[in-house]
């Protein structure tokens, strides 16, 4: 059981070793517990009978675990937020008093409360800021070219200094990693993470993944499996977004429970709609069942334009916001894998639309 006192968010470190929590008990069952939870978290905490002596050691500290045995020692300790008073008793309702004493954000029981427990001291053990800009990418109909955007997009975002994944949310689409001309490169694919459950470490899982042109892929391999249990996607892609900076993600046309758990996650999503009629019609019934979840979907418009269509005009019809007009390059009509893959250049009217959609949707995101 975990219960919240007050909705303050934790602190970031103010000194002090970053994601090292502060554990205040002299209960060694209890210290034996939030050991081994602090170790399947991956951090390493101090561990004190009371209020540290050391200077800035109570106040430093990016999470603070009291022991209901220690309350009343740390009474009078300066207050502060990221503190969780742990206890066992569920039945003692003198302990919501002891954690108004103490200012304490939380109120939790082990072992119900274990595995939040878990999640926040991996939160402060990598450290985590703002989320990921996470942007889902999506074909109007087949061969509209969303793989060649959603590249184009991540090795633009990688250039610019950004930290960027790439997630290949199709499990039949080939394979990223082959547009990116690495489809040999070591590192997991997607059916390692199946049995992913609850918490996957941001960053276990990106040092886990090939690295190609300055960012991470998360692709599919050439075996039998296509597809990952709904969980394990929500709990990667989780991941994938707490390092911040860019995640891009290529998706399917169709909407199933994996999809549904990425497009929960998006910021923002870009239709990718060739400009002819029916191509825009396929589009609306994709733009219908992508909306049900997302709600920031926008049209990138892809030509040539058939007669009496342009950007404005699919997008009006698709009744969806432009996010701009998708060039078409001569040299992205070669095979993959024979080149140098989208937007890796830096020039060219692609790259031009890929770094003026990170400009855009980044001062968005800061704003919003």
């Amino acid at each position: 059981m975990a219960g919240t006192v007050t909705r303050d968010p934790l602190p970031a470190s103010g000194g002090g070793h970053q994601g090292a929590p502060l554990i205040v008990t002299e209960d060694a069952g209890l210290l034996d517990d939030l050991l081994r939870l602090c170790a399947a978290a991956g951090a390493t905490p101090e561990v004190h009978h009371g209020v540290p002596e050391s200077r800035g050691g109570w106040e430093a500290a990016p999470l603070v675990l009291v022991g209901d045995d220690a309350a009343r020692r740390v009474r009078g300790a300066p207050r502060r937020r990221g503190v969780v008073l742990v206890g066992r008793d569920q039945d003692d309702p003198g302990v919501w008093r002891r954690a108004v004493e103490i200012g304490a954000d939380h109120v939790l029981m082990l072992p119900d409360g274990e595995q939040w427990l878990v999640d926040r001291i991996a939160d402060v053990a990598e450290g985590v800021g703002r989320p990921a800009l996470t942007v889902g990418v999506i074909g109007g109909r087949g061969g509209a070219g969303a793989s060649t955007l959603a590249c184009a997009l991540a090795v633009t975002s990688a250039r610019e200094g950004l930290r960027t994944l790439l997630v290949d949310a199709d499990p039949l689409g080939g394979g990223l990693d082959v547009v990116l001309g690495g489809e040999t490169a070591e590192g997991l694919r997607w059916p390692a993470f199946a049995a992913s459950r609850g918490r996957v470490g941001g960053g276990a899982l990106e040092e886990s993944l090939p690295e190609l042109h300055a960012l991470r892929v998360l692709s599919w391999d050439r075996g039998d499996c296509v597809a990952v249990p709904p969980q394990a996607v929500r709990a990667v892609l989780a991941a994938a977004r707490r390092g911040g900076g860019t995640v891009v993600v290529d998706l399917p046309r169709r909407v199933d429970d994996g999809v549904a758990e990425v497009l929960a996650q998006l910021d923002l999503g870009l239709l990718v709609v060739p400009a002819e009629l029916r191509a825009v019609a396929a589009a609306g019934r994709v733009a219908s069942a992508v909306g049900m979840v997302l709600r920031d979907l926008r049209a990138a418009v892809r030509g040539p334009y058939a007669p009496g269509l342009d950007d404005r005009e699919v997008a009006r019809l698709l009744g969806l916001p432009l996010a701009g007009e998708v060039p078409v390059e001569p040299a992205l009509q070669r095979p993959y894998g024979t080149g140098q893959p989208p937007g890796a250049s830096g020039r060219g009217p692609l790259a031009r639309f890929c770094k003026e959609f990170w400009e855009r949707a980044l001062v968005e995101a800061r704003t919003a």
